[in-house]
This record gives C-alpha cells, structure tokens and sequence, in this order.
C-alpha cells in the first residue's frame, strides 16, 4: 500500500471536516493514510480525541506524497520538510488565494486519481540563502518562494546595493527588495510591482519595494546568477531578512545576504490539465 500523509492546518480546517473526508476517499482507493499536523499548534489547542497524529518527521520517509491543507503558506512551510525526503506535494485550497494549491476542497474526488497513477509531479524551482558576517555564516536556510530583505516597522528607508556576480546590478532605497523564484513571482514580488512568471522559467526575481529612486526597477536574472546584497549609508542601521515569511534574521552593515539557486527542487503534484494562466486568472478573477 501507498503512504500517503495528510497535513491539516486547524487553524482552516474547522474541526478537520475536509481532512476527514479525504480520509475516507483515500482509504477506500486502497492507500495507507497518516495523519500529521504541519507545524507546532498553540499551547492549548485541543486536538480531536477520535483521530490520531503522528510525527512528520517519522512518516516522510518512504512516503508516496504528502496531502497539505491549506493556503499558500502552509504549501511553504510543508515543503521544505517534504523536499528534503523527495515526497511530492498536493495542495488543497482552505485559505483565500491557494495559488499553489491543485484542488479546492470542493474537489476531493479528485483524490482517487492518486492511487490509480492519474497525475503529473511538476519540479518547482528553490533558493538557498546565506548570511555571512565577516567569515562566519549566521544564517543559512532554502525556499520556495522568496527572500526578502526590508526595513522592519520604523518608518524609514534603508538603501541597499544588489550585485549580480560581483557586478554592481542596482542601487535601492526603499522598504527593501524580494528576491523571488518563478513559483514567488505571484506572492509578495507580485505585490512590489513584479512581473508574473511561469514556474517552469529559469529566472531570479529581483523586485524593490517601494523604491524611493525612479531608476530602481524590477530584475529578472538567469537562475546561474548569485545575488548579493549588502546595506549601504546606514551605519547605525539594522534590517532584516525573511524566508517564505518566515522568522525574520537581523543583519546589519557588514552582512553580506547571498542567494542562489539551490540543488533542491519542491515536487508539485498536478491532477487537471491546465496553463498557468488558467490558473492565473482564475485566482486574479482576470477576464
């Protein structure tokens, strides 16, 4: 039999209704079912008594795929512990936009289709990124979507110097600037003034945030460049960098924030034959 692990979010699932039925759809095409929660819930928060969690950690390995319930950032935050072991992912939409999600879960019949074979796995593209302070590396992570580099809550403008395999490429005085894969294209790089980019491209988004100089437009690179980044004119200074939104790192003017592509790729599992731009605009209501 066929592991499958399903990863409800309680936050959207109210009382793990979708993710039940998914249970029993799964189950009855004959597929070995565990349930696995996506991240640490609050303090308090009362899990059904009727259904039983297991560590992720435990399941993934030898697992056939893993079923994320959710919005977007749940997809974000599972697939990093799921590219790790090379299980693919299947999204099913409970939040608002769910671009990365191929069901809704108005769709769970769907779900049938895994055990009998009926899909495609589609590679998304990652990033690594590195902050180095003098010689020592203080933070190092990989995403899916971005990596951002802003200011924090203060009302102020940091300026930053982008170079493109050690050649100066922009200057940026702003909010900060997003540093997307194609799959981030339609996430926060979107919202700075980005272009939409199909996710099988081979490019690296660099976009400013509100950028407070005219000549401070949006990037697109090949995915063999390195980018590097460093804060400049701000000496008593701090900023930040965030991955997938996640923890925000502090850095400060002798970090060098560096991002390139990474060796691992997030696995999507796709069921519906569709364009990307099909789904653009069924989610942007585009037409």
């Amino acid at each position: 039999m066929k592991k499958v692990i399903l990863t409800p979010n309680p936050y959207r699932d109210k009382n793990f209704k979708t993710v039940r039925e998914a249970m029993d759809i799964l189950k009855n095409a004959g597929m070995d079912v565990r349930l696995c929660l996506p991240f640490e819930i609050d303090k308090g928060y009362d899990l059904p008594k009727d259904l039983r969690f297991s560590r992720l950690e435990k399941e993934l390995p030898g697992a056939f795929c893993v079923v994320c319930f959710g919005g977007d950032g749940t997809i974000l935050h599972m697939a990093k512990a799921a590219t790790r072991y090379g299980v693919p992912i299947l999204g099913v939409n409970i939040g608002t936009m769910g671009f990365m999600a191929e069901l809704e879960s108005s769709e769970l019949h769907q779900l049938t289709r895994l055990g009998q074979g009926e899909f495609e796995v589609e590679s998304r593209m990652m990033l690594d990124v590195t902050v180095q302070r003098n010689q020592d590396v203080i933070f190092q992570d990989f995403c899916l979507n971005d990596v951002v580099v802003t200011k924090g809550s203060v009302a102020r403008i940091i300026n930053l110097s982008i170079r493109c395999d050690g050649v100066q490429a922009m200057g940026c005085s702003g909010d900060g600037v997003v540093v997307a894969t194609p799959t981030g294209s339609t996430a926060y790089s979107l919202s700075a003034g980005g272009p939409i980019v199909e996710p099988d491209a081979h490019s690296i988004l660099v976009t400013p945030i509100c950028a407070h100089n005219v000549a401070s437009r949006c990037i697109v690179a090949s995915d063999k460049r390195t980018i590097a980044i460093e804060l400049v004119k701000n000496a008593r200074r701090n900023a930040f960098v965030s991955v997938d939104g996640g923890k925000a790192q502090r850095i400060s003017m002798s970090d060098l924030v560096t991002i390139r592509k990474s060796q691992y790729e997030t696995k999507l599992i796709r069921l519906k034959d569709r364009s990307f731009f099909e789904v653009v605009n069924m989610k942007f209501r585009i037409g």
